[in-house]
């Protein structure tokens, strides 16, 4: 019998911990590429970063990723003032893959977890065996590592998803925890590929919080929305009751976009595999753009442009620098 390692969420719970001076100025939805500063939300704060690595996806103005651009076509800024590149790669490297799978209780309407058992095995067929690497995770109210990272792909495919969906959605605990995993694996294109119906009973949380989880995370964050097809895909901010304010909660799209990924929602298989081998093409011809982490403690945007016009550029959209508030 296969041993699962359970991983304790915690992020989620210091992220709740964001003081309400925080959601007070939060008066307006933040704009969809520009995720609001999560100044103040000490407790993320990472200490000793010695470079910011960028995954930077490109696409023409039909949607098409676009390739062969060379580091002469971009232009970073950090808080606005234009940075050096000190370290620039593009190419069809190895990439190593964290598939995240939603099994909680709301998976088990309309047929939805079907859709994402398909997705999984989709994901997989499209990984290189022998020289990517994927790891499975599965989430309810807890993480569970199924499968560790591992270049014998075909292991996540035999791996059974059987079984009845159960449990509490704790989806923001959950992308944080496994996008740490996969960001300390040593391969250039790296990211997390989340399958999910969307709906997140475990958390409510504001654009602030989420945009601190998000600049927490160093990989790009894909996710796959698995609906049925009467369901509509929304994706707009909701609008939500906190301590008798009305406020603005972020989106999984959110979530993804300021890190520099994308989100997809699909509801049959033909459009989940075109939406899967998109996804790929973005991941597999990313530009890995290298800095040197500013001087000042705390909240850096970052932009990442090109040079030419009409080009689309996805990147995160800051990191945080500096030491965390005890000085560790």
């Amino acid at each position: 019998m296969h041993m699962h390692k359970m991983v304790t969420p915690t992020i989620v719970g210091l992220a709740l911990a964001i003081t309400g001076a925080i959601v007070a100025a939060q008066s307006a939805p933040p704009a969809p590429s520009q995720p609001p500063s999560p100044q103040g939300s000490q407790a993320i704060f990472k200490s000793g970063v010695e470079a910011v690595s960028i995954s930077v996806a490109v696409r023409d103005e039909s949607g098409r990723v676009v390739r062969g651009l060379k580091k002469t076509d971009f232009e970073v800024f950090d808080s606005g003032v234009r940075r050096e590149m000190k370290d620039f790669y593009v190419g069809d490297s190895p990439i190593s893959l964290a598939l995240l799978l939603d099994i909680s209780g709301s998976m088990a309407v309309g047929g939805n977890m079907d859709r994402a058992r398909e997705a999984v095995s989709v994901a997989t067929m499209s990984l290189r065996d022998g020289r990517d690497e994927a790891a499975l995770f599965t989430f309810d109210s807890e993480l569970r590592e199924v499968v560790s990272f591992t270049s014998d792909v075909t292991h996540i495919h035999r791996v059974s998803l059987k079984g009845k969906p159960w449990g509490k959605t704790s989806l923001y605990d959950a992308v944080a925890e496994s996008a740490r995993a996969v960001a300390g694996r040593s391969n250039r294109h790296r990211a997390l590929f989340v399958i999910t119906d969307g709906v997140d009973t475990g958390s409510k949380l504001t654009a602030p919080q989420v945009s601190g989880i998000a600049s927490s995370i160093d990989v790009p964050v894909y996710l796959l929305r698995v609906v049925n097809p009467l369901d509509h895909p929304g994706g707009e901010l909701e609008v939500i009751e906190t301590d008798g304010r009305t406020v603005r909660a972020a989106t999984l799209a959110d979530l993804a976009r300021w890190t520099g990924g994308d989100m997809r929602t699909t509801s049959v298989p033909a459009h989940t595999s075109m939406a899967i081998q998109d996804l790929f093409e973005e991941l597999r011809y990313q530009y890995v753009i290298t800095i040197e982490p500013g001087a000042r403690p705390g909240w850096h945007p970052i932009e990442v442009r090109a040079r030419k016009k009409d080009l689309v550029v996805h990147a995160r959209g800051g990191y945080i620098a500096g030491p965390s508030r005890s000085g560790s």
